[in-house]
């Protein structure tokens, strides 16, 4: 308030020009709620200021109760529509005395109709989300349509034949209804978002029901994804435009309050083109003091809705300036000889840096991660060829004849596969039928048993392909049928069913614990707001100096695990699916997330290599070490040390997966039994024995049987060897059941230990191979896969001075320190083959090629000691800015890489690394000690070990007196494998730097601890394993290096791009 006093006293004397004793009577008409509101009350101080103006307020009384005629006369009248005001006779008042008018009430009248606002905003070329009304009143819009017409599927409505796919948006069209609705797709789990006027500290709520509503009329319009944040503009006059941001009441209902239970909104800068569009809204509707809604999506910005007359709440500055505008246009009216008013005096603001992991001090521009996704149930898949005309029908409707194949996913496809499966099944028990139908009935009745799970379809757990078969014999279907070896048998569709790899509750929890994790890399963090007023990623975030964007791919436990972390990244609260909807991108991709790619010819070759050398009933020889081992991997020569015979152990693994299976077989009897019983005779014993019997995730037993049954089935080929490529599912089965089903397996806790240990070793070597054998097999695959990711990646590393960017209004930031603050962050959430792939890239493909590099040496022989990228692995590039290099230097950005191997295993596996990276916080002690190597241990693995000692001392992880029995060999799994685990840890830094012996950059987690416990609706408690901390590969790399590394791989050529026969596999061993 001093401020604009200094400003009124500065200004001229203007008594030649205007006579004081003629004071211009300004008059406020409103309702007493907002005539006396606080922001009224501080403008109406400041104009009373102006020695020129004498302001008035109508009591409510006279307003309603008076007539005009003896209303306050005045020269100029502030005057609004609200609950309850007199519109109609305020215009008469108007027509009477004919003041100089700031808000027109005619155009009042409009904007309380949604309809009008939007026809408006048309008019002037404002940019609106495609929207349809339909109207249910009996108003015309102009066309010859008598009736408006709705017709709802699942996923989509047609408004008057206009197609609105979910997500989308229904409002009410009368102004005064904030009951605004979102309609999600039941690929992001289905339901819709309600949205209302505030009630204390909610906004919206969540609700299962997907149905629009079928009484009154709306306005339809596109979903636009603000990544969780829109903006609420505020003008006074045609040239001013005051814009705050806030958390989207759409994204988890949420009101965020400070302390003195005020909404937190922040003050941004509009771009130019969105300065335009307030200039139009305000001369379209005549509203000098108006405000409105924009949505920022895809790169534009759209207005949503025109609010009337509407005051900014608690901002000094604004007040300032609505006082100065309105005295200045009221002066401009009656006296228009008074000089301009100049309203902006700008002032720079220094940026403030933050400390690297090299001990240098920077300004973060950008963080680009990739990741993968958390815990999830075991996949699985089961094939079945379908002759049915009810299957060839469905498939010629949904035009898989044009392709050949078909994806079905949305609930209604899913639906009628179900129906069909029920029809055939049923015939099948009946006498008449059952010779029509050639479908195999046991697979019949286990695509039935898998369709009903969960009672509901939501989209996105389930998903069945089919896929046009050709009369002849397909060597791909041989596993499936013995009909299909039939040469003179009919098309058919070959359907593959898909289920499980579902996030788990352990999973959503690790997603979004690491999300809070993650608030600790930017400026301020520590996993909150942060210490200094207007520091840390939350507010970075609500002022939109964060740039964020968050991409998944189309797999529903990946999308749902960025859901997961962008809740706990942002601090939100709710269901996921509102978060998935508004802050994930998956859609049109092309490729960027997902293996749409050409790899799998190079990764057939490769498999059909391990099938060969895995099923030889022998020890491994040098050849093989040699052969498997091309790229000098510590853990895969410590899982081929562990295993000595691939045959046996595959044997080994049979036989203990027949005991488990019994196991549970005998268990589901058990539970069957007990689901028998008549509850009146169920004692309070008997209960707790009937919640003994209950799954994880409340999966059946039957299904639970299968699952195990088939791994069996499968594993054992009819030549009686090991199909090789199924150990990966076997060890992700076992992992899996001894995470979360381990009280049913201490029965036969020994089987389960030796099965544990015998099918990750087998693993350890399957699936990183997978991605290729050779360092040219490794980067050719690699490439094939990550070459949008990688394209992208460095589109994002490049765009790191974003001039154009949207900053935060410094001239009314009161309290935030970092106005200018832009930081560019883009999330990658995939699977394991792009982690992988992107892995194997960045350890083969000469980021550094100076072998003098020790910092890059030891992050090489720490990748190569990690035996598994476990769930919410992640991969990270940072990068930093030096203003005080030049522009055009190569020093002037500097990157630093960081790899995290994701989550601890459900057990303590003691030959994992556990010095470097995984050594507690508080135990960095002594990482360059290390074991004396037995002499009885083979010359082979001591010349790898000493060759990569040359640079680094590594713990040592694997030592043959150790190993002399297979007995004492499981022994190092089992002492946690059914308790949590029992780390030393306590809390651990997010950013370690002991592999290159630098300092922790980052403070340490509040509660990011292995073995955190979670309670599931069933009542138990399961362990949570906790995330590893990030590890520092590198911290002394440019920009321009990391450029031109992206660059050399996208357009590398690799050789060996034909794939071998199986014949000429063998001849080569």
């Amino acid at each position: 308030m001093s401020d604009f006093k200094n400003f009124l006293n500065e200004l001229p004397d203007d008594s030649e020009i205007y006579e004081s004793s003629k004071k211009i009577i300004v008059g406020i008409c409103a309702m007493n709620k907002k005539s006396s509101s606080a922001a009224m009350k501080e403008i109406v101080e400041r104009l009373e200021l102006f020695d020129e103006l004498d302001v008035i307020i109508f009591e409510e009384e006279i307003i309603l109760d008076q007539p005009i005629e003896d209303w306050p006369i005045v020269n100029c009248l502030i005057s609004f529509h609200s609950k309850g005001f007199p519109l109609d006779k305020a215009i008469n008042y108007i027509e009477l005395r004919k003041p100089f008018v700031i808000n027109d009430l005619y155009m009042q009248n409009k904007i309380q109709d949604r309809r009008d606002v939007y026809k408006e905003l048309a008019l002037v070329n404002v940019n609106q989300p495609r929207f349809a009304y339909l109207n249910r009143d009996g108003r015309n819009e102009g066309n010859d349509q008598k009736t408006d017409s709705l017709v709802e599927e699942d996923d989509h409505v047609w408004i008057n034949g206009i197609l609105f796919t979910k997500p989308f948006v229904e409002k009410p069209v009368s102004a005064e209804d904030h009951n605004v609705y979102i309609y999600y797709p039941s690929s992001a789990g289905g339901g819709s978002q309600r949205l209302f006027r505030k009630i204390g500290s909610r906004s919206s709520v969540y609700s299962p029901v997907s149905k629009v509503r079928k009484t009154g009329s709306y306005i339809y319009e596109d979903f636009m994804p603000t990544d969780g944040t829109d903006v609420k503009v505020y003008t006074v006059g045609p040239e001013y435009a005051h814009a705050e941001a806030r958390k989207s009441p759409a994204l988890d209902g949420k009101v965020e309050r400070d302390k003195d239970g005020k909404e937190i909104r922040y003050p941004v800068l509009l771009s130019a083109q969105e300065k335009l569009m307030a200039r139009k809204i305000v001369e379209a509707f005549r509203q000098n003091i108006c405000g409105f809604d924009l949505l920022r999506a895809n790169g534009k910005s759209y207005v949503c809705d025109v609010n009337g007359f509407s005051f900014v709440k608690n901002s000094s500055k604004y007040y300032d300036d609505c006082a100065k505008i309105l005295g200045d246009m009221i002066l401009r009216e009656f006296a228009p000889s008074l000089p301009h008013i100049s309203l902006f005096d700008f002032h720079s603001e220094d940026i403030p840096i933050v400390p690297t992991t090299s001990g240098t001090r920077m300004e973060l521009r950008c963080v680009t991660a990739v990741m993968r996704h958390g815990d999830r149930t075991p996949k699985q898949k089961m094939k079945m060829v379908v002759k049915h005309k009810k299957f060839l029908d469905l498939f010629e409707r949904y035009g898989g004849h044009k392709t050949g194949q078909l994806k079905l996913k949305k609930p209604q496809q899913l639906q009628e596969i179900l129906d069909i499966t029920r029809y055939l099944v049923t015939e099948l028990h009946s006498e008449e039928g059952c010779e029509s139908i050639e479908e195999k009935k046991n697979k019949l009745e286990q695509l039935k048993s898998v369709l009903e799970m969960y009672g509901h379809f939501s989209g996105i757990n389930r998903k069945v392909q089919l896929k046009y078969h050709r009369r002849g014999f397909d060597r791909s279907l041989s596993e499936i049928d013995d009909d299909s070896k039939d040469p003179n048998s009919e098309p058919s569709l070959i359907l593959i069913l898909k289920w499980g790899g579902e996030l788990t509750e352990a999973g959503i929890k690790q997603a979004e614990e690491l999300g809070k994790a993650f608030r600790c890399m930017y400026p301020g963090g520590k996993g909150d707001y942060g210490g200094v007023p207007g520091l840390g990623l939350l507010r970075l975030h609500s002022t939109f100096r964060h740039d964020l964007k968050i991409y998944a791919s189309e797999e529903g436990r990946v999308q749902m695990t960025a859901a997961a972390f962008a809740k706990g990244l942002l601090a939100l609260e709710g269901e996921l699916t509102p978060i998935l909807v508004q802050m994930v991108k998956s859609a049109n991709m092309n490729g960027l997330l997902d293996n749409d790619n050409e790899s799998d010819k190079f990764q057939n070759r490769i498999k059909a290599k391990l099938q060969y050398i895995l099923n030889k009933n022998e020890n491994f020889t040098k050849e093989d070490y040699e052969s498997l081992g091309a790229t000098s991997s510590i853990s895969l020569t410590n899982a081929m040390y562990f295993i000595k015979n691939p045959f046996k152990t595959c044997e080994k693994i049979y036989n203990c997966a027949i005991k488990l299976l019994e196991l549970v077989k005998k268990l589901a009897n058990e539970s069957q039994l007990c689901d028998l019983k008549d509850t009146d005779d169920i004692s309070i014993d008997d209960e707790n024995v009937t919640d003994h019997y209950k799954l994880y995730k409340n999966e059946s037993w039957e299904l639970m049987v299968r699952r195990w049954a088939k791994l069996v089935k499968d594993f054992r080929m009819k030549d009686n060897k090991w199909d090789i490529s199924k150990i990966p599912d076997i060890y992700d089965c076992i992992k899996y059941d001894l995470q979360h089903n381990h009280k049913y397996f201490e029965p036969e806790s020994e089987t389960a230990d030796q099965l544990y240990a015998s099918a990750k070793a087998l693993a350890d070597i399957i699936i990183p191979q997978e991605y290729g054998i050779t360092k040219e097999e490794k980067l050719q695959i690699g490439q094939c896969i990550c070459t949008p990711l990688m394209k992208k990646i460095q589109a994002d590393l490049h765009r790191n001075i974003d001039e154009g960017a949207t900053r935060l209004d410094s001239r009314y930031s009161t309290g935030v320190s970092t106005p200018h603050r832009h930081v560019r962050t883009r999330l990658y959430f995939t699977s394991e083959s792009h982690i992988h792939s992107l892995l194997n890239i960045i350890r083969l493909g000469g980021l550094c090629k100076n072998k003098n590099d020790e910092q890059w040496q030891r992050s090489m022989n720490f990748i190569s000691e990690i035996s598994e990228l476990n769930y919410m692995t992640q991969i990270i590039i940072m990068v930093y800015e030096d203003r005080t290099k030049e522009l055009q230097s190569e020093g002037r950005f500097h990157v630093e890489l960081h790899f995290s191997p994701g989550a601890y295993h459900n057990v303590r596996d003691q030959r994992y690394p556990t010095g470097l990276g995984y050594r507690p916080a508080g135990c960095q002690k002594n990482l360059a000690k290390s074991e004396e190597i037995s002499s009885s241990e083979s010359n082979l693995v001591q010349k790898k070990r000493n060759r990569i000692r040359q640079t680094s001392l590594p713990t040592v992880i694997h030592e043959k007196n150790k190993f002399d029995s297979y007995s004492e060999r499981v022994e190092k799994f089992r002492d946690t494998l059914f308790p949590l685990p029992d780390f030393d840890t306590v809390k651990q830094g997010l950013i370690s730097t002991s592999v290159i012996s630098g300092s922790l950059s980052a403070p340490s987690l509040s509660k990011i601890e292995s073995g955190v416990i979670m309670n599931i609706t069933s009542g138990n408690c399961w362990a949570v394993p906790s995330i590893r901390p990030l590890e520092t590969m590198h911290n002394s790399l440019t920009l321009k290096r990391m450029e031109n590394f992206l660059t050399k791989i996208i357009d590398s050529r690799y050789t060996n791009d034909r794939p071998k026969s199986e014949l000429e596999i063998k001849s080569n061993m």
